[in-house]
């Protein structure tokens, strides 16, 4: 018989991935095969909590089918949000309202699904749950496809996106051989301050695939006068040039490159600018100084949405990890993270672990310099085979009319 276990409640946070949901279908199935009485679902993480906004999950997720359906959806089931909270010493009436609404549900068990910035919620409210003697666990599982939580060796969400990366920028290439016309393509990939996923570009280069001529990250300082000589010197010898960048690759003297357009003026709750316009600003620059076509490519939300493209290993490691912040939570930890540890590269084998999130919540885990060229216009051998073990086979949604089939949440969909 198994032992009957307190409330759980679970919410997902910052921006969302291809495999996230499978991350909460394992903290759900987890919690419920060892004894939860009932798992609730924070409305849009945190912020949601805060108006006492959030469900029982036990009416939603009803068979396998929904699980299954679940780990194959992409986005954020439960809504998302950007919310800060303030440090305990400068407002105490939040983290006392936070608690009450807990206590209220009966909760013993928090989990959060989310990066960098989730896991300083997680590092609050566990810190606050310790100096006032509650007895609730707080659990952080990884989420990002940026991939630059410190401690793991990589994070879920970031091989589905290095998967589609990779395969779009290999079609990309293939279509600008189309005309016999001289051009040149701007490809824009996230990443504000690490390279992770514009590194990924470079998986485009195999057998049937010369790969993206010069892949830029935001580790090395770009020069743009440097960059058009390149560009044009490229031009000159090939008909098609493509070119991966990352929407944050920074000037020597620390501005965006993005910054060179148009002003940027939106800003979220952590003090993160808005960066795009990288490709557009290149590619005009090259159109009017080089005078040749140019095209400038935004992947955008469709690299962390894309589940149509999704890696086997990646969706089967976030289920994981949900699991395993259970299994540690339901043991006692609290103020942990789940991290994944690279035991073999070939065989690909790979374990989870817990770690404390006081040490990982805001630190950002960069592109490792010797893993860039020494021009700063590619990634080397060692970039690529660290990624290549998590991208690979596949997950094909459950199709409906020709179609992929989702679950999702009626309330979420309406805000």
């Amino acid at each position: 018989m198994k032992e009957v276990r307190g409330n759980v409640i679970v919410g997902q946070s910052g921006g969302p991935t291809a495999v996230i949901n499978s991350s909460l279908a394992g903290v759900y199935k987890t919690a419920k095969d060892r004894g939860a009485k009932r798992v609730f679902g924070m409305l849009h993480g945190i912020q949601g909590l805060l108006e006492e906004r959030y469900v029982d999950l036990s009416e939603h997720i009803n068979n396998d089918l929904d699980i299954e359906l679940l780990k194959r959806t992409p986005s954020a089931y439960l809504g998302s949000c950007r919310y800060k909270l303030p440090e305990i010493c400068e407002d105490q009436e939040i983290y006392k309202k936070i608690f009450s609404i807990l206590e209220k549900l009966e909760v013993e068990y928090f989990f959060y699904i989310g990066g960098n910035d989730s896991m300083d919620t997680i590092k609050k409210l566990s810190d606050y749950s310790i100096l006032n003697g509650s007895k609730i666990r707080f659990m952080g599982v990884p989420k990002t496809i940026d991939n630059d939580l410190a401690a793991t060796d990589h994070t879920p969400g970031y091989g589905s996106a290095a998967k589609y990366i990779g395969s779009i920028t290999k079609e990309v290439i293939r279509d600008g051989l189309v005309y016999d016309q001289q051009n040149v393509t701007l490809l824009e990939i996230m990443g504000r301050n690490a390279g992770w996923l514009t590194g990924a570009a470079a998986l485009a280069k195999c057998e049937d695939c010369e790969g993206p001529d010069m892949i830029f990250l935001p580790e090395i300082p770009f020069d743009v006068d440097t960059f058009m000589k390149k560009a044009e010197d490229l031009h000159k010898r090939k008909k098609s040039v493509v070119v991966a960048i990352s929407e944050g690759v920074k000037m020597a003297d620390g501005r965006y490159v993005c910054e060179l357009t148009d002003s940027i003026d939106y800003v979220d709750a952590f003090g993160h600018k808005q960066l795009t316009g990288t490709a557009r600003y290149l590619a005009e620059k090259i159109s009017r100084e080089v005078g040749c076509k140019t095209r400038a490519i935004e992947f955008n939300s469709l690299q962390r949405s894309a589940s149509h493209i999704v890696s086997r290993v990646d969706i089967t490691e976030a289920f994981q990890v949900g699991g395993a912040a259970v299994k540690a939570a339901f043991e006692g930890e609290t103020g942990k993270m789940i991290i994944l540890k690279r035991v073999s590269d070939d065989p690909y084998i790979c374990v989870t672990d817990i770690y404390d999130v006081h040490k990982v919540a805001n630190v950002e885990k960069k592109v490792p310099r010797e893993w860039i060229n020494e021009a700063g216009d590619y990634v080397t051998e060692e970039f690529v085979s660290y990624i290549k073990p998590l991208i690979q086979a596949e997950l094909t949604p459950i199709m409906v009319d020709g179609l992929p089939r989702h679950l999702y949440y009626t309330d979420v969909e309406k805000k």
